[in-house]
């Protein structure tokens, strides 16, 4: 047997024990293991793979990052290329990666990687590819999966980062905007927040009024609380408006960011008071991983390769009720995992008075 490994999209927390746990439960059932580079851009180089050993994948349960290197603009299915106008555009080169795979004898790939991933997965299984996935994302939006590998340690990063600015902001009393990651789900903010005692949060899932944020200000400034630390969720929206983007790359999501700035600034109008905002951004992907994160990557790692023994292919290993169990990568293809808004979290939240802006 020979199984190939991959990283796709952003890097996050405990990838490494995943690759080191999947690699070592391979080499003992005496199968061969190769890793692709960069998602899955080293398919269309002159060297596709390389050998993953026991010496290679040796210390690194607790390195951040990803040994293998990843890429969110490598989808075989939209590979970027440059026309002759200079401008960029896609192209499907998916058979080509079929081609390799192929002719390089790989049996089955272990795909790591979030929505974008299983996605790319549940059309290289179409074409005959088998897969097995682990879900791997700090947004923590895959659906079917109670936990993704680097939410806990995003989260944590993220917790500790609020509580150091809440002291800055209660010295200096002022309005503290803290942004964390979070395109479409809110569980990064919502989770920090709670955890650091923020007073305002604001997540995708609920669209927020300045109005709300400012009655809050107002409520804690009657109680002699001259400060108030809001955390934000990148992909969070006033009323009526849209996401805040930045700038489009072809072949990769919209960047998002700004939205940071226009609510301290609009809060600092409004309230008479100072504000300042920080974005935390990729600050929450790095680091070492929490001893949560690399246990359950380990555990995502070796229930992979026990799948692809057993022939239970073309699965997603997922934590529900902190049993591991497999669903199909089909299931989970082109849905995401929002926070629930009658979930206790954010009841949690509600009931110890902090604002959720609406």
């Amino acid at each position: 047997m020979k199984i190939a490994i991959n990283t796709g999209g952003g890097d996050a927390p405990g990838l490494n024990a995943a690759i080191r746990a999947a690699t070592l439960a391979a080499l003992h059932r005496g199968w061969e293991v190769v890793g692709i580079k960069n998602g899955y851009g080293s398919l269309y180089s002159d060297e596709p793979f390389i050998q993953l050993t026991r010496d290679t994948v040796r210390g690194i349960t607790m390195q951040g990052g990803t040994i293998l290197g990843t890429a969110n603009r490598g989808n075989p299915f939209g590979m970027p290329y440059q026309k002759e106008d200079g401008s960029w555009d896609l192209e499907d080169r998916s058979d080509e990666a079929v081609d390799v795979f192929q002719s390089h004898g790989v049996d089955a790939l272990i795909a790591i990687g979030g929505d974008g991933s299983m996605a790319i997965a549940d059309k290289l299984t179409k074409k005959g590819i088998d897969i097995v996935g682990i879900p791997k994302t700090i947004d923590n939006d895959i659906w079917g999966c109670d936990v993704t590998l680097g939410f806990d340690t995003a989260v944590t990063t993220a917790t500790e980062a609020i509580d150091k600015l809440t002291t800055t902001a209660e010295s200096h009393q002022r309005i503290m905007v803290v942004e964390v990651m979070g395109r479409y789900a809110g569980w990064i903010a919502l989770h920090s927040g709670l955890s650091a005692s923020a007073d305002v949060i604001l997540i995708p899932e609920v669209e927020y009024t300045i109005d709300s944020i400012v009655e809050k200000i107002e409520e804690r400034e009657a109680r002699g609380r001259n400060y108030t630390i809001i955390v934000l969720a990148e992909g969070a929206v006033e009323k009526g408006g849209s996401r805040f983007v930045k700038g489009k790359t072809v072949g990769q999501a919209e960047q998002l960011g700004g939205a940071d700035e226009y609510i301290a600034e609009i809060l600092s109008e409004r309230t008479g008071k100072e504000s300042r905002s920080i974005v935390l951004g990729h600050l929450q992907r790095g680091g070492t991983p929490t001893t949560y994160d690399r246990l359950i990557s380990l555990r995502f790692g070796a229930e992979a390769v026990r799948a692809i023994a057993e022939g239970n292919l073309n699965k997603l290993i997922v934590l529900r009720d902190n049993r591991i169990e497999r669903i199909p990568i089909s299931d989970v293809a082109g849905k995401m995992k929002l926070v629930p808004l009658d979930g206790d979290t954010i009841q949690t939240a509600r009931d110890i008075g902090i604002c959720m802006g609406d």
